[in-house]
């Protein structure tokens, strides 16, 4: 985590993300309802709320799943409301989701070499005319994986076939991928989910090195307060479509409308 000096440097920067009265209707059902939030960057920043609040829909209208019903989003400074998914990771911004989508049939290394778009392999002609550009490329990509599973400590997996990991292993390896495009920010939804204590305490580390060593924002759903109170600074709550809180984690944990809300009244949250 970041201290006083580092966070006072991040405020005066402008926020890496602003969702400015957003509102998702389906329907007769208003999902999101006129949302506003600012994710600064460099932070680790969570989101909470209790289930049916609309936080992975609001992850799903960020990262261009779904398009607004109304309302404006930004990253980095431009508008990104209603673009497709392709064109925000194009952006750097990235999104995982609670069920890890590796590929099962190739080994851990194949499926972070895959991720960076444009490589000269994927064209016939460049093996043809070009193949020591294309093994030159191929090298490099190598090194950039071999660099983020130590990272994330799947180096002693490479070889490994996707589906053969254990869940906690699944989450890392889809925070490896995320890495493996450079990103600028990543929205990570429920990446504690099913995991157990001590691979949740690796995923965490794994989050705080990528967050410092490669400059990458985090914004987290999750709801292991545990998870989210150590790690996460701000946090932000949502409740019925809306922002109710936001602020430290132990601020937040003694807000009155976040205890009616999600923590059940309990000053130190559910366990």
């Amino acid at each position: 985590m970041l201290g006083n000096e580092g966070k006072s440097e991040l405020t005066k920067s402008p926020p890496i993300l602003r969702v400015h009265d957003v509102t998702k209707d389906f329907g007769g059902v208003r999902a999101v309802d006129r949302c506003s939030l600012t994710v600064m960057r460099g932070t680790i920043t969570g989101l909470i709320g209790p289930n049916g609040a609309g936080k992975t829909t609001l992850f799903n209208l960020v990262a261009g799943a779904l398009a607004p019903t109304g309302g404006e989003i930004f990253f980095d400074g431009r508008q990104i409301s209603g673009l497709r998914p392709h064109q925000t990771f194009a952006r750097g911004l990235m999104r995982t989701f609670q069920i890890p989508r590796e590929l099962r049939r190739m080994t851990v290394l194949e499926n972070l070499m895959l991720v960076p778009a444009r490589q000269s392999g994927e064209r016939l002609w460049a093996t043809w005319l070009t193949p020591w550009k294309v093994a030159r490329e191929e090298h490099r990509i190598q090194a950039q994986a071999l660099e983020v599973l130590e990272l994330v400590n799947l180096a002693h997996l490479v070889n490994e076939l996707a589906g053969n990991l254990s869940g906690g292993q699944k989450k890392l390896l889809e925070l490896a991928r995320t890495l493996m495009a450079k990103p600028k920010m990543v929205l990570l939804d429920e990446p504690g989910a099913g995991i157990n204590r001590t691979l949740l305490r690796d995923l965490s580390a794994n989050i705080v090195r990528a967050s410092v060593e490669r400059d990458v924002t985090f914004f987290i759903i999750e709801h292991d307060m545990r998870f989210v109170m150590t790690m996460c600074d701000p946090v932000i709550v949502m409740a019925n479509g809306s922002v109710i809180a936001e602020g430290p984690p132990p601020e937040v944990q003694r807000d009155p409308e976040v205890l009616e809300a999600y923590l059940g009244g309990r000053p130190d949250g559910p366990a």
